[in-house]
């Protein structure tokens, strides 16, 4: 349970040093930079901003050239690839792909030229089959579509709305003519000039073919416009059925092309290791020149200076001073300045520090919880769960877990740690509840065995006496807010603030519990606890007295810093009214109860249910399938539920009594890496 003493650094060396010392300073990933000096007449600041910009740029197409051959070429993964982590890679692999990063970037830039040459390609092909798709309704026009002329006629083509008849179209031409035309309007009689042909007839239009004088075309024309007449947007110097023929020819050369294409990116596809190593590179590469873009530097020297946590300073003086020409000054931080927090606990601890994180990190002043923390959540999460084969089953898959998968991320890792703690709670407190799927034994025995068989609890049952548990959730919920009020305590007497412990804590404790022994004896704790307790009379006086003293005490002292006697006993009296909160966070302590039951209440249905099938063949696949699907669900459903309560517990209840959770993390200058970490000597 404790926070890292950091330590301001400040390092000095020569400029011809600066690359192997920020390199070595990323790879040990221990300091968090910050601004050392002001320019001034000896020290600037570089501009590296183009650069870091164009090292992104190079990471950031690497990146998506492996998604292109992710495309084409998918990584085999597991079902649980999500928890592997990011590959282990020694040093001389990453130097290897250094000392290549021309070639690579070449074959980045090939893969990037033939996925746009595959998506032109097929583009190209839907270009044409829509082409063709126009064409569909011409093929049975036996000349070009291309608008054709001799010395006294004209060809058109063009469309109509909708299903027209060859009648219609007659007319609607004959209508649109001049009267002196003379023309007659029956299908298929002379027309005295111009002819019409129906090539296709659909729904959505009608394809016409009009052959016509040159003299009748402009009129022609114009009467089939105004029945919507439009002509052809394509003009062919083929017939169609030839045109369709030559484009599905394109289409063919498109598609070989884009199998040639696709065998030469599964060719490049062996690249993928080293390019994902590339693209770190150019990462981290990014990253140095942003902090050389801040780090002062002049003619000759540079500075460097950050936090570092106390515990790595030997080995960072080891690391620079034997190597290079340098001057490392270590300094106690100022009070008024913003520290970075590193929390540092043991491995059962450090699992629940992702839950701590999640609210806040602890501020100035403020001592690391999660110790304690972590012992309260575990316990109060297998309260809440409380079956002994639901707390096996996460335990052990949590267990193979964390053993198949050593380099999950840190995050993940936390987690899956704390619920393999918490599983173990789980177990515990089903074994001395009794529940094992909840009462499956029980069920088991009786429907497919004929004698009931059960697995007693070692303590108590909590469906058949519920009102015990609720009794023991307010217990252990008294316990909870009372350590959370002696850390405040604890912190009160660590700064040598003796009144302010005496008054904002003590005066707390002798009221509380003077309450408690006030209330132990009375009918109400006697009908919720089912039983009836009874103190000598010197003891009750006592408690009557310890509530008298301690609200009192609340009353005067708690205004203490307001020198004004009516406001400090005004707000004596309200923080006095404060102890409807501690009464509501004690009944907060009752979802242990309902959680608790609720785990056991739905295991028994589902055991029930699966019974109703009966003792045959049949009987025994519809159990096992009720009772899979039934628990699965339960586990998961009260998992979550356990999860959430459990952290708002901690987070109300507990951290509301002592906790601010102001502080900001460690953020040391590291290799960000996105696909594989280098055998370094990063430390965090």
């Amino acid at each position: 349970m404790a926070v890292m003493q950091m330590q301001r650094i400040s390092i000095c060396a020569l400029k011809q040093h600066r690359k192997a010392i920020l390199e070595k300073l990323q790879a040990m990933g221990i300091i968090e930079l910050t601004d050392a000096l002001t320019e001034d007449t000896y020290f600037h600041r570089m501009d590296t901003v183009n650069d870091r910009i164009l090292f992104e740029k190079t990471a950031s197409m690497s990146d998506r050239s492996l998604d292109i051959l992710e495309g084409y070429a998918p990584e085999k993964k597991g079902l649980l690839s999500a928890l592997e982590g990011k590959t282990l890679v020694e040093a001389e692999v990453q130097e290897d792909v250094v000392r290549r990063k021309d070639e690579l970037l070449e074959i980045v830039r090939r893969i990037q030229a033939l996925d746009k040459e595959n998506a032109e390609c097929k583009a190209e092909i839907l270009k044409l089959e829509n082409t063709i798709q126009s064409l569909v309704p011409w093929l049975k026009l036996d000349v070009p579509m291309k608008a054709q002329e001799t010395e006294y006629t004209s060809m058109i083509f063009g469309t109509l709305p909708g299903n027209m008849n060859l009648e219609s179209i007659y007319a609607a031409v004959a209508t649109g003519l001049s009267e002196d035309s003379h023309l007659k309007i029956g299908a298929g009689e002379d027309t005295g000039g111009w002819d019409i042909d129906i090539i296709s007839s659909g729904q959505d239009q009608t394809c016409i073919a009009v052959v016509t004088l040159k003299d009748l075309a402009e009129a022609v024309e114009d009467s089939l416009r105004s029945r919507g007449f439009s002509r052809a947007s394509q003009e062919w110097t083929e017939t169609p059925s030839e045109a369709c023929k030559a484009l599905e020819g394109k289409i063919r050369k498109y598609r070989e092309r884009m199998e040639e294409i696709k065998k030469q990116l599964l060719a490049l596809s062996e690249y993928r290791e080293q390019i994902k190593l590339l693209a770190d590179y150019y990462r981290m590469r990014a990253d140095r020149y942003e902090v050389l873009g801040e780090i002062p530097q002049s003619e000759s020297t540079f500075i460097v200076s950050g936090y570092i946590p106390e515990k790595y300073v030997p080995e960072l003086r080891k690391a620079l001073e034997d190597k290079y020409d340098c001057v490392i000054d270590i300094e106690e931080p100022q009070a008024d300045e913003d520290i970075p927090v590193l929390l540092s606990n043991n491995s059962f601890s450090r699992s629940a520090e992702g839950i701590l994180e999640s609210f806040g990190l602890p501020g100035k002043g403020e001592i690391d919880p999660t110790m304690i923390m972590s012992c309260f959540y575990v316990f109060l999460f297998g309260l809440m769960l409380s079956d002994a084969a639901y707390g096996a089953i996460v335990s052990i898959a949590c267990g193979a877990a964390l053993l198949k998968f050593p380099r999950m991320a840190d995050g993940m890792k936390k987690s899956l740690q704390l619920f393999f703690w918490c599983g173990l709670s789980t177990l515990f407190w089903g074994i001395l509840f009794g529940g094992y799927f909840g009462d499956v034994v029980n069920v088991v025995s009786r429907t497919f065995f004929g004698h009931e068989v059960s697995i007693p609890a070692l303590w108590f049952v909590p469906l058949n006496d519920p009102m015990r548990l609720l009794i023991y959730s307010m217990v252990f919920g008294l316990i909870h807010l009372f350590t959370g009020l002696g850390i405040k305590g604890y912190m009160y007497i660590r700064d040598k603030k003796y009144l302010d412990c005496i008054c904002d804590v003590g005066l707390w404790y002798v009221f509380l519990i003077g309450l408690l022994i006030m209330l132990i004896p009375s009918e109400i704790f006697a009908s919720i606890a089912q039983m009836e307790i009874i103190f000598p009379e010197p003891v009750n006086m006592l408690g009557k007295v310890m509530a008298a003293v301690g609200a009192v005490g609340i009353v005067l002292m708690s205004g203490r810093a307001n020198k004004n006697f009516g406001l400090r006993i005004a707000l004596g009296a309200y923080d006095l009214y404060n102890v409807t909160g501690w009464l509501s966070d004690i009944l907060s302590y009752s979802r242990l109860l309902a959680l608790g039951l609720a785990t056991g209440v739905i295991a028994q249905v589902v055991n029930q249910m699966g019974s109703m099938f009966g003792t045959s063949i049949f009987g025994v696949i519809g159990f096992i399938v009720v009772f899979i699907i039934g628990h699965t669900l339960n586990l998961a459903i009260n998992l979550l539920g356990a999860y959430v309560h459990t952290n708002r517990l901690q987070y109300v209840e507990f951290f509301g009594k002592f906790y601010e959770g102001t502080g900001r993390p460690f953020n040391p200058f590291k290799e960000h890496t996105k696909y594989a970490d280098i055998k370094e000597e990063t430390r965090l």
